[in-house]
């Protein structure tokens, strides 16, 4: 019996590392609503200084949805937590667009994992490129890893003004639960 028990859970092992190496490899392209095409991806530690021009070129409206703060950049502590992701716990994708003639983070979306079965999720797209479908692109391929690894359910809480973010939870395909307070909307999407 603890033969069977130990093949079982290598087997389990294995199958969740092979999730986890998946989502660090991730990468689809797509074509956004004006036509341009994007990519989609695992976000990379040598993705530091993209992620922090992009920080930059969103606008104080975009990062305050975001973050719930008046925002202009971040302390170094912070940049290594959005950079440093396990595909575990925290998995982190980036939307890539060419620009110039080359690619450049335009958004990103993460899920934290809170309890078993469960994690938070957010995002941020750069004003520019918002409104042509990146964050229902990220929230699609956040949730699909989300899904075969096991989660049933993300979470978010989002400003009450933020009427694209609503939508994009509205619009996942996902069964949607929301709960507004004065200060936020608490969003559920089941993955089931």
């Amino acid at each position: 019996m603890l033969l069977k028990l130990d093949v079982v859970y290598s087997i389990r092992i294995v199958s969740r590392l092979r999730v986890v190496s998946e989502a660090a490899e991730y990468s689809v392209v797509e074509t956004l609503r004006n036509g341009r095409q994007v990519e989609i991806r695992a976000l990379r530690p040598d993705d530091r200084a993209g992620l922090v021009a992009a920080v930059g070129r969103a606008s104080a409206q975009s990062l305050f949805r975001r973050f719930f703060a008046a925002k202009r950049g971040f302390t170094e502590q912070e940049i290594a937590f959005f950079v440093n992701v396990d595909f575990i716990n925290h998995v982190a994708l980036v939307a890539m667009i060419e620009e110039d003639g080359r690619p450049v983070i335009v958004g990103g979306g993460r899920y934290i994992v809170g309890q078993p079965g469960t994690a938070e999720v957010a995002f941020a797209v750069v004003d520019e490129h918002q409104g042509q479908g990146i964050g229902a692109a990220l929230m699609r391929h956040l949730a699909a890893i989300a899904r075969r690894s096991g989660l049933h359910e993300l979470i978010a809480e989002v400003l009450p003004e933020n009427v694209s973010m609503l939508k994009v939870f509205e619009n996942s395909g996902f069964h949607f639960t929301k709960k507004r307070t004065s200060e936020c909307v608490h969003v559920a999407l089941s993955l089931s």
